[in-house]
């Protein structure tokens, strides 16, 4: 955890992580235990401290200059943006995922956790602009007798969260991945069904902003669309970069997407790579497929001021 800076605001809103048009093109660089799997993925199986947080430094040093903000974790990413920002021409908002990095399981199945230490407040401290908080909810899951209901105890957590951020002045940024139940197998359209329901469920809730998974098709985002009242931004899930451009497309044109929250599809080739080489590479490559994803919601996403409550 990044020590408190003495500077920190009393309140923030979605202006302060959204471009000047109420757009969001925020990178996402919160991953832990991910970015420990991609660098095994690439021969190193013990990443150092270093490792993990220097190339998020290098990260928001390369794409600064046209991300709105950074979705950073606690533990390497937001000391990673305190270390650089004095070098940065342009300093940009910033999220802090606030779930709990280990979160405990029922069976195969996750369940839902909170820290209170890691409430409204602890991001505010750390210089933060909103409280991103991830939580994997079915909403058509049913509990079997003797069984905890997994769905309400995760509806009951965002509500905790959603209203400690409420009380205290700082946008909620509730981040929802499905996943297959005990047994099953997700078809496209059963996937889309739970994406949509679990999205409802949330959005009653009344978070500040959903970041949602892509449903899989321009029928499926019109579905979304006219089932949300609140903004939502689009992730990327690890996706490539060309494929993620379309997903942008679709979900800003048929979803009514505000932008989007992702990283892996900008800078996941930096992985593994020499420190010289990865800042070579980010600044280069990795800048123009961040543009290409800015040029993706373009006079297509939706500002968030036209949806929000």
């Amino acid at each position: 955890m990044s020590p408190s800076v003495s500077t920190a605001p009393t309140s923030a809103s979605l202006g302060d992580i959204a471009l000047d048009d109420g757009t969001f093109a925020v990178v996402a660089m919160d991953q832990r235990n991910t970015l420990k799997r991609m660098y095994a993925a690439v021969g190193n199986d013990s990443p150092t401290i270093e490792d993990l947080q220097g190339i998020k430094e290098d990260t928001i040093a390369a794409l600064s200059p046209l991300a709105s903000a950074f979705l950073l974790d606690p533990t390497y990413g937001v000391p990673a943006l305190h270390a650089v920002r004095d070098s940065l021409d342009r300093v940009p908002g910033m999220l802090v995922a606030a779930e709990p990095e280990s979160r405990p399981k029922y069976g195969d199945e996750p369940r839902a956790a909170i820290d209170v230490a890691q409430n409204a407040r602890w991001v505010l401290d750390q210089g933060g602009s909103a409280v991103k908080f991830l939580i994997q909810v079915r909403a058509d899951r049913v509990a079997a007798a003797g069984e905890p209901d997994l769905t309400a105890e995760a509806v009951d957590v965002i509500r905790q969260v959603v209203e400690d951020c409420r009380a205290t002045g700082v946008p909620s940024v509730i981040e929802n991945l499905i996943y297959p139940l005990p047994g099953e197998t997700l078809s496209p359209a059963a996937r889309a069904d739970a994406i949509i329901e679990a999205a409802v469920a949330l959005d009653a809730l009344e978070p500040d902003l959903l970041k949602l998974e892509y449903p899989g098709s321009p029928e499926a985002c019109r579905r979304l669309a006219g089932s949300l009242h609140v903004p939502w931004a689009v992730l990327s899930a690890g996706v490539g970069f060309d494929e993620f451009e379309d997903v942008l497309r679709v979900s800003c044109d048929e979803g009514g997407a505000s932008g989007f929250i992702a990283g892996r599809a900008v800078w996941k080739d930096a992985v593994g790579m020499a420190p010289e080489a990865r800042r070579e590479h980010l600044r280069g490559e990795g800048l123009r497929r961040l543009d290409g994803c800015l040029q993706a919601i373009a006079g297509r996403a939706r500002p968030w001021q036209e949806v929000a409550r």
